[in-house]
């Protein structure tokens, strides 16, 4: 009989933080369910930690890391559930999260994707979910138009900035650190597209999902825990992912906007980061906050990736 629900993680040098997910996912889950974790090349001991803690724990261990999407697809390819989650290896379930999902989802096939509450401390919930990245939308948050109070229907659509997530609500996409869809939806319209490394790779899904005549739904009645925030991963190599950020929208764009839309991102965030430098570059003249030194080298090696494809180590 298979598992009601597969739980794949992909971790990369997380290794305390991986332990405590699968933890909460074992001591919170009534529901029959196995856990997958494929290890993108980890130097930290968590392949060899989780083997000697779980050993219920399936464990891919890539030897180089292929990325978030990419690894997900290992995952989803050897899952045996009738609904997958995906799962970002810094966040707790709490409250029995995953069986009240999966019932929720059980009782609507008009759900392509679900994704849940998330707090990121005890009292303040996290703004997942978001609209689809359309230039327009990158535009909005590029100018920092997003963040003005008025027309907050128009400008906010970017982060549905008027929507406490406290409501239920259809959305464009649902965060990836925690995605559940039935295993038939990606049957019907095929898992994760491995051009993204890490960033749009959800929302290039949800698109699909939303195009196969699925709904993507937030929903309060699960709620997790997102430690620090989300950033552990990312801040190990901020540059990167500072770049792989905008080269995956630049990637979405191209797909979905086609080559106009390609070059009106690119255009954007040229613009943007050309501002960046200088004006982040003039901060750090006028103070000794090395927060605007920080910045301005950031926007600069974005500036190179856009030019020369250049793109840090």
């Amino acid at each position: 009989m298979n598992p009601e629900v597969s739980v794949i993680i992909v971790s990369w040098n997380v290794k305390e933080m991986v332990l405590d997910c699968v933890r909460s996912v074992l001591a919170q889950t009534k529901a029959t369910c196995e856990v997958i974790v494929i290890d993108n090349a980890s130097g930290d001991g968590t392949v060899e930690a989780i083997s000697a803690e779980f050993s219920g724990v399936r464990i891919l261990a890539n030897d180089k890391n292929i990325g978030f999407a990419a690894a997900n697809n290992q995952g989803i390819e050897i899952s045996k559930g009738d609904y997958i989650l995906l799962l970002n290896p810094d966040t707790l379930i709490v409250d029995d999260a995953i069986d009240q999902m999966l019932e929720w989802m059980k009782k609507d096939e008009t759900v392509g994707c679900g994704g849940c509450q998330v707090y990121e401390a005890e009292d303040v919930i996290q703004k997942t979910c978001f609209s689809d990245p359309s230039p327009w939308n990158i535009f909005l948050v590029q100018t920092g138009l997003h963040r003005l109070t008025i027309l907050k229907k128009t400008l906010g659509k970017p982060e549905y900035s008027w929507w406490d997530r406290r409501s239920e609500m259809d959305v464009d996409v649902v965060s990836g650190m925690f995605m559940m869809v039935p295993k038939t939806v990606i049957d019907n319209i095929g898992p994760m597209d491995d051009a993204f490394f890490v960033y749009s790779e959800e929302a290039d899904w949800c698109r699909r999902i939303r195009k196969g005549g699925y709904r993507c739904v937030f929903t309060p009645i699960a709620k997790i825990i997102h430690r620090d925030g989300g950033n552990k991963s990312t801040y190990q190599i901020r540059p990167k992912m500072y770049v792989q950020l905008q080269k995956s929208q630049l990637i979405y764009a191209r797909k979905h906007y086609g080559l106009l839309g390609y070059i009106l991102v690119k255009s954007l965030y040229l613009a943007a980061m050309s501002t960046r430098v200088l004006s982040f570059g003039l901060l750090s003249l006028l103070s000794a906050n090395d927060r605007f030194k920080g910045n301005a080298s950031l926007a600069l090696k974005a500036i190179q990736f856009h030019l020369f494809s250049k793109e840090p180590v």
